[in-house]
């Protein structure tokens, strides 16, 4: 118990700490790839500081919801964080790491920022809100059916329960129900997170934006808090997608094995961060009306795998 409980605390402090460095380390592979210099991997954790020391500024006409939206994006994430499987599965909060429930918390922290757009009453707030929610119409179910069609043959939706299954049986991962699930899990992760080609998070222009709308009358600690969690949110669907198919390194209840574990999810996690940010420099952002199509197509993929899965499961 003592040890799951430290575990659960470093696997905190771990996205906690590191989810400014993953995002200093995509920006700087972007930039290398584009011939610049970059501003450095800790240039995340510098912005913060500087937002942090800056006085928060509220819209005339808003209501708590805008106030709270920060807190609960960051106590959604940080909770996702000690629950989930990232460098242990033997951690006392274990049992709530069920797939709905994980779900429900990347849900709940989406839905509170399209609520705190429109809260603003401008017309970029709403217009990001509505964006938001047609994206998560379909993000969110992806997300259920991919990992339901893994849990198939574990009969069990903890992802605890998933992760040290793939442990036993390393060779489930090169099954169709394995790859169908990836590459749907992959896609919604990016539309999630709002990277291309779903989304540009370094723009501004207002005819693309999806989330930098929604977040555009936050300042000071506010936006840092906005920031940090969506951050947070990135390194746990990339750290989600590496364990669920790549789980080696992942410690039991030995607390000598967790420096290792910690450093191989780290290890994970910036090698997807940075495949993804070299692929955003090759691709350009979709059309807003190619973006449903993009994510339909991983909800047929994700329903292909729990087909698969069904029938490779029967004697």
């Amino acid at each position: 118990m003592v040890a799951g409980t430290v575990a659960a605390a470093a696997q905190v402090a771990l996205v906690g700490a590191g989810a400014p460095l993953l995002v200093g380390v995509m920006r700087q592979v972007r930039a290398r790839l584009e011939g610049r210099a970059g501003a450095g991997v800790l240039q995340p954790w510098r912005d913060l500081r500087k937002l942090l020391r800056k006085e928060p500024i509220t819209p005339d006409g808003t209501g708590p919801i805008f106030r709270i939206t920060p807190l609960v994006l960051a106590g959604t994430a940080l909770v996702i964080a000690a629950v989930m499987p990232i460098a242990t599965t033997a951690s006392p909060l274990d049992g709530a790491a069920d797939l709905f429930a994980v779900t429900a918390l990347l849900a709940l922290g989406t839905v509170a920022l399209a609520l705190a757009g429109l809260d603003t009453g401008t017309a970029f707030g709403g217009m990001g809100a509505s964006r938001e929610m047609t994206v998560m119409a379909l993000v969110e179910p992806t997300i259920l059916v991919s990992i339901f069609a893994l849990s198939v043959r574990v009969g069990s939706t903890n992802l605890g329960a998933i992760v040290t299954s793939t442990l036993h049986d390393p060779q489930s991962v090169v099954s169709p129900v394995s790859v169908l699930a990836a590459v749907a899990l992959a896609v919604v992760a990016i539309a999630e997170t709002g990277r291309i080609p779903v989304d540009n998070p370094s723009t501004h222009l207002e005819l693309t934006m999806i989330h930098e709308a929604m977040v555009l009358e936050y300042s000071g600690p506010d936006l840092a808090l906005v920031e940090w969690a969506s951050a947070m949110r990135l390194t746990i669907l990339l750290g989600l997608v590496a364990n669920l198919f790549a789980p080696w390194g992942i410690a039991g209840a030995s607390l000598a094995m967790l420096p290792i574990a910690l450093a191989a999810f780290a290890a994970k996690v910036a090698l997807l961060g940075g495949a993804l940010a070299a692929g955003e420099v090759f691709m350009a952002k979709l059309r807003m009306f190619r973006v449903p199509e993009l994510l339909a197509g991983s909800f047929v993929l994700a329903l292909l795998a729990v087909a698969a899965s069904y029938f490779l499961a029967a004697p």
